[in-house]
């Protein structure tokens, strides 16, 4: 029943397919900026882990003070 009713309307309009268009390269962009968002999380997190790591190696080699 859709398409009979999308196919008597006559179809979408030029600026219909623009607007699609802009917003099917919008999806595009945030898709490559989430992307680009994960990897960054992905460095911060190894980072934090490496420096975790050291201080617990540093804290396990030296006596506590008291």
């Amino acid at each position: 029943m859709a398409k009979a009713l999308f196919g008597h309307l006559g179809g979408p309009t030029p600026g219909q397919l623009q607007e699609t268009a802009a917003l099917r390269r919008r999806i595009t962009d945030l898709e490559n900026e989430v992307l680009r968002l994960k990897v960054e999380n992905d460095g911060l997190l190894a980072a934090l882990r490496e420096q975790v790591d050291l201080v617990t190696a540093g804290d396990l080699a030296e006596p506590l003070a008291r």
